[in-house]
């Protein structure tokens, strides 16, 4: 029963009804109401005492504005990410319904802005410890890296200003539809592998080479690691060759893919001789039935 009432189901001692009328209180200040009347003592409404102020929540200066897990700076750079990528969208179809060939341009700056977005969201859904600011990738890769994306731009651009009657452009062109589907198929392929290696490596995926083996540090042989032993490095290197095909531009596409081999053939060499280091003979077996999908590189 409800502690507020007694069982009134017996009958009690003094032979009345069930229950026995209790004196008023000669405490004027207290009334004696039928939900007082018959509780215990330690179910008697306690008179309420004045709370204090609630306290404010902890901050984490890391999330501070201008530190490296900036909240406002996380926010600005995804809002920033999805205008260009919609607004990307949107001049692609406009300029491909009225039948320029510039749009090219927009479509690249959807599938760049997609990229840096997804290096993020990846991160702190499947690495919540380095989802920082620099994990957009937007500045951390370097001056270099920006001035690439500017040249594919600047090449495509120039192209179909001002060398659209070239004997090259024309031959080009008519294998345009062709060359499109294939570069776009590539994107496709290079972002989803990129994106999969991430999600499936969780912790053990990180943006820099790592030099010192953590407690937390495993050999990742499964999922898309099963086949590839360097999945990102390969999805980058064919994304980035997919969209210097979609924009038509041959003198990047050949640049990109001789910086890019030397770039990711160092890279792979230096780490994994820290991951023979870390694993030993484990990796060394690993090594020896995977591959890495970039041409000449072992």
């Amino acid at each position: 029963m409800d502690g507020s009432f007694e069982d009134h189901h017996h009958q009690s001692n003094s032979g009345s009804f069930g229950w026995t009328p209790r004196p008023l209180t000669n405490d004027p200040g207290i009334t004696d109401s039928p939900n007082d009347r018959d509780l215990p003592p330690t179910s008697k409404a306690e008179p309420k005492s004045l709370s204090s102020p609630p306290t404010r929540p902890s901050l984490d200066s890391d999330s501070l504005p201008g530190a490296r897990k900036s909240l406002s700076g996380i926010s600005l750079r995804a809002f920033l990410l999805g205008q260009v990528c919609s607004v990307g969208v949107l001049l692609t179809a406009y300029l491909l319904y009225t039948q320029q060939p510039l749009w090219r341009v927009p479509f690249f700056f959807s599938l760049l802005s997609l990229f840096h977005f997804l290096e993020f969201w990846i991160t702190a859904r499947f690495n919540t410890r380095y989802a920082t600011v620099s994990a957009f990738l937007l500045s951390s890769n370097g001056t270099a890296y920006n001035l690439a994306q500017l040249s594919a731009v600047v090449e495509c651009v120039t192209t179909n200003l001002f060398f659209h009657d070239s004997v090259w452009f024309k031959f080009s062109a008519s294998w345009s539809i062709w060359l499109t589907v294939v570069g776009i198929m590539m994107t496709a392929v290079g972002q989803t592998t990129r994106s999969l290696a991430m999600a499936h490596a969780g912790t053990n995926f990180n943006h820099r080479v790592q030099t010192k083996r953590s407690d937390e540090h495993q050999l990742v042989k499964t999922g898309i690691y099963a086949y590839l032993r360097h999945p990102s490095y390969f999805g980058f290197f064919w994304w980035a060759l997919g969209a210097q095909v979609v924009l038509g531009n041959k003198i990047c596409f050949v640049a990109y893919a001789l910086v890019l081999w030397k770039f990711f053939s160092d890279r792979i060499k230096k780490e994994e001789e820290f991951l023979v280091r870390f694993f030993g003979q484990e990796y060394l077996d690993y090594r020896r039935r995977t591959g890495v999908g970039i041409p000449f590189i072992k």
